[in-house]
């Protein structure tokens, strides 16, 4: 199975050009042809000779991802489940925005991470994806806003699909590198948002890296009891290791940290989690910011449900009498599959059907 181009961050390509006897200027023809003239093939690559052209084709494919099902929304938030090479399936969502077109990515397929309230844990993790394989999502959502000739561009990412991208960090540092590269997708760092469920070693070595990206940690819970029954990997990093990291990274970055909130209905939505939550962010209250979730029911959770109105209310109002800067995020999408993880689970249970019919 061939690498696929997008694998590549710009330095990357330059050295394999050098190493395959090529003029190292090359790779900024390429380059421009992949994330700016946005062609689908090399023959399009009209300025580079024959022989080049030749050898990219013998080494490497173009998107190793093969659309299968496409779900757009009343609200025009359009989800997609794509095909790997290998025949296992992911997600990628796009979102309209007030601020402008975002993209959600997948990391992994499948995730060991095992949120008791999530879609996408619903499968263990299979393998991570390659960086190649996280940039083509990005790249398969412009070629369809291309495709709809509404000269519209993807110019916010969100690394918040299936999968702990921390789990995947190298991969996802490359495609971060890839896709904010000016010579190319140019889309800023402070445009991208990385979201991880607390791996604590990995939050310390993205605070060396000095990215500029964002930084978003799944939360869910102010204390441990509470975290480690909802959140498996609390067990691993209870609040404590957590919070040593995050201090750690903004004293390193002296950035902004999103902390995301899934309002469980009756689990950890009263006002004594709101009050422990303020007590928890009270030290970093200044570069805090809490992103409250209304819950997305998952058949297969029915344990959870949806927090109601007035309960989310109470809570945004006791975090923000407490100094905690909060926001109730905004919902797409919800006349599809909303959940992260829930198209894919769907069609999975679809193809088993069929199977089984013809068994």
């Amino acid at each position: 199975m061939k690498a696929s181009i997008y694998d590549l961050t710009l330095p990357q390509l330059t050295q394999w050009l050098e190493a395959h006897d090529q003029k190292k200027f090359r790779s900024k023809q390429i380059w421009h042809w992949l994330y700016q003239s946005r062609v689908r093939s090399f023959d399009e690559m009209h300025n580079l000779p024959a022989n080049l052209i030749s050898i990219l084709t013998e080494n490497f494919d173009f998107s190793p991802l093969k659309p299968i099902v496409t779900q757009r929304a009343s609200d025009g938030t359009t989800k997609y489940l794509f095909q790997l090479s290998d025949g296992l399936m992911i997600e990628t969502v796009l979102m309209y925005m007030e601020y402008g077109l975002s993209v959600c990515v997948t990391t992994q397929v499948g995730c060991n991470i095992g949120c008791t309230f999530c879609a996408s844990g619903l499968i263990r993790k299979q393998r991570d994806l390659t960086a190649g394989e996280i940039v083509a999502q990005i790249m398969q959502v412009q070629h369809y806003l291309d495709d709809q000739k509404k000269d519209e561009r993807v110019g916010h990412v969100v690394v918040m699909g299936i999968g702990e991208p921390f789990d995947n960090f190298d991969n996802v540092m490359n495609f971060i590198d890839i896709i904010k590269d000016q010579q190319g997708l140019a889309i800023g760092a402070r445009h991208i948002t990385v979201s991880t469920s607390g791996l604590a070693h990995k939050i310390r070595e993205f605070a060396d890296r000095g990215t500029q990206v964002n930084l978003a940690i799944s939360l869910h819970a102010p204390n441990n009891e509470l975290r480690s029954q909802i959140m498996r990997i609390n067990r691993a990093y209870p609040l404590e290791k957590l919070f040593d990291a995050i201090n750690y990274y903004i004293d390193q970055t002296n950035r902004r940290v999103t902390f995301e909130y899934i309002m469980l209905n009756d689990v950890n939505d009263h006002v004594q989690e709101a009050k422990e939550l303020v007590a928890l962010l009270r030290p970093i209250k200044k570069l805090a910011y809490v992103n409250i979730i209304p819950y997305n029911p998952v058949t297969e959770h029915d344990q959870y449900s949806r927090s109601s109105k007035n309960t989310i209310s109470k809570f945004y109002d006791t975090l923000m009498q407490g100094g905690i800067n909060c926001v109730v995020r905004r919902e797409h999408g919800t006349d599809i599959d909303a959940a992260c993880g829930q198209l894919r689970s769907n069609e999975m249970k679809k193809q088993e059907a069929k199977q089984e019919a013809k068994a």
